[in-house]
């Protein structure tokens, strides 16, 4: 599987962009949309640089997930990718949460609870690693619905401005 536009999406707003390097809160060096490899204080990169980085970077979370060979939705598949791409694949391949969803892929409070552990730095809680692992949970467990509504929701609109149309 590939991740879909909802998921790049996802990572690349919570990452965020950033022309210059930076430490993040774990002391790595850190360039664009949360690139990691080889990047040096000083270092900088532009928009379409940091697209391709995160287009390589995707690709190694992709693959990391891809090689459990889960049965996942295109949403499930998208939230995964965006926790690996933030944990790494070592962290990911060794951990409970692995573990779990080996057993079972289906949404549940032990599943969200190991999920929603990835949440901490260096021993502290950070409120942004806490928004996003809610938000790639809820993606995870009720993407289904969330598009579902979203469908609802253009529908809507087509035939608000059909009626629209049609009185004119």
């Amino acid at each position: 599987m590939k991740t879909s536009i909802i998921g790049r999406n996802l990572i690349k707003t919570f990452e965020g962009y950033r022309e210059n390097a930076y430490l993040d809160p774990a002391g790595i060096w850190t360039i664009g949309y949360g690139h990691t490899g080889g990047v040096k204080e000083g270092d900088t990169v532009t928009e379409e640089g940091a697209e391709k980085l995160l287009q390589q970077d995707l690709k190694a979370a992709e693959n990391t997930v891809n090689a459990t060979g889960l049965v996942l939705s295109q949403l499930q598949f998208d939230a995964l990718v965006s926790l690996v791409y933030n944990i790494g694949s070592g962290h990911f391949n060794s951990s409970t949460l692995l573990q779990l969803l080996r057993k079972d892929t289906k949404p549940r409070q032990e599943l969200e609870k190991w999920w929603k552990a990835w949440n901490k730095v260096q021993g502290k809680t950070l409120k942004g690693l806490v928004r996003r692992r809610d938000a790639e949970y809820i993606l995870y467990s009720r993407g289904f619905f969330l598009l579902a509504a979203l469908t609802v929701v253009i529908l809507a609109a087509i035939i608000l401005l059909t009626i629209k149309i049609v009185r004119k």
